[in-house]
């Protein structure tokens, strides 16, 4: 029986798709619930499994082609044993004995990539079983197969200076010294690039600056971190679900700084869904914490935790990271030690963690040495003042400073 693979449907706000990997060729059998194609969206990547146990037949879109909803991308013969012969003639190299072609079949089976490192392997001819892998449950992630390239780039650098060195990379436009190479932006980077050119124009951003001191925070976190891992199942104690939890306290008292725009109108919102920017492989992602405020610290940090798992793998939904009245972003991850972090329309206002940075500091009359943290809070002056700005930020730094004042609420 003759099935049309059809692309998934997708929500309003994706008006189309592009086909990124074809994990399967024209003829090749297929099991039940094997992942046939990645769709490349603005948000999200979709994948399209197969149907049942059979042959893909046709395909009859390809890698690069835009896609809508429901547009069939491909033909599937259910029940039907194809032949395998793309993956039985693909090994057959200069010399190695067909032992070795047996090898490399079973390491490319074995071996659980995310899309995005199944592609870099793939059109650098890599051998997956070289590759350390570091994602989740053995998962092989886009930065493991970066790693690898830039290592095997390195090694070739001393010996002899008599032949030039092998083909460095093939995905290379020219060899040598500047060498460069040109690849097509991905959606969700074009889309990044997008949202972050029409925050920077329509919107009056401003951005102040405040620093808190960390020991507080850090000898509470000392204090508890193996009782709270032990008690919530493995979820370990870090410093994001503190902040989250100030600044869902100070967004309570300056409910400007928890509003959004939309066209002439000011939506005050009477709860607190906390954006937090998670670094991906394929850019920069915000899943969003609804209803922080009834999320406790464990909660907070499962989520979290979770999402940025989703992100490495390419897993984070459209629902997941949609909506947000305020935004988190942590620079400090990367060794940042001050930045102005750029809106996230049509939030009004983002909070930009740093780098804890030990520093003398006046201190009841003598000098301390203190871990110190630049804040920043960019904001749209069309709506909120300065003063509610710098106070809003001043919240957050007394209530980081004394974490106690969080639970009571003062």
């Amino acid at each position: 029986m003759t099935i049309e693979i059809k692309a998934p449907t997708l929500p309003e706000s994706v008006p189309d798709g592009t086909i990124a990997t074809w994990y399967k060729k024209a003829g090749e059998s297929v099991s039940r619930d094997e992942l046939l194609v990645d769709i490349e969206t603005d948000k999200v990547v979709l994948e399209v499994v197969a149907p049942a146990d059979g042959v893909l037949k046709e395909i009859r879109k390809g890698e690069g082609d835009t896609i809508v909803s429901n547009e069939i991308l491909a033909i599937f013969a259910d029940g039907e044993t194809g032949t395998v012969a793309a993956r039985e003639e693909a090994p057959a190299a200069p010399a190695p004995a067909p032992a070795q072609v047996e090898e490399e079949d079973k390491s490319d089976l074995a071996v659980l990539m995310s899309p995005a490192a199944r592609k870099l392997v793939e059109e650098n001819n890599l051998d997956p079983n070289q590759i350390q892998n570091t994602g989740k449950d053995g998962r092989m992630t886009k930065e493991d197969v970066v790693n690898f390239m830039k290592a095997k780039d390195e090694k070739p650098a001393a010996p002899a200076p008599a032949a030039p060195a092998p083909a460095a990379a093939p995905v290379a436009i020219s060899n040598g010294p500047r060498a460069e190479k040109r690849v097509p932006m991905t959606r969700l980077r074009a889309k990044i690039a997008e949202r972050l050119l029409q925050a920077s124009q329509t919107t009056a951003m401003l951005t102040t600056f405040n620093e808190v001191n960390m020991q507080a925070v850090m000898d509470l976190r000392n204090r508890y971190k193996d009782a709270f891992e032990k008690q919530h199942n493995g979820t370990r104690l870090g410093f994001m679900s503190f902040f989250v939890r100030a600044s869902v306290e100070a967004l309570k008292r300056f409910p400007a700084v928890n509003a959004s725009m939309e066209e002439n109108d000011i939506v005050y919102h009477g709860y607190q869904d906390i954006g937090v920017a998670v670094s991906s492989p394929r850019g920069l992602v915000v899943p969003v914490l609804r209803d922080a405020d009834a999320m406790s610290f464990a909660d907070i940090e499962a989520s979290i935790r979770d999402y940025g798992e989703k992100a490495r793998d390419g897993k984070l939904s459209i629902e997941e990271m949609s909506g947000g009245t305020f935004t988190i972003s942590n620079g400090g991850v990367f060794g940042s030690l001050l930045s102005t972090p750029i809106l996230n329309p049509p939030q009004t206002a983002i909070l930009g963690m740093h780098k804890i940075q030990e520093r003398p500091m006046a201190v009841n009359g003598e000098v301390k040495i203190q871990p110190m943290m630049y804040l920043a809070l960019s904001y749209d002056h069309r709506m909120i003042d300065g003063r509610e700005a710098v106070q809003f930020l001043v919240t957050i730094k007394d209530l980081l400073e004394d974490p106690a004042r969080m639970f009571l609420e003062v």
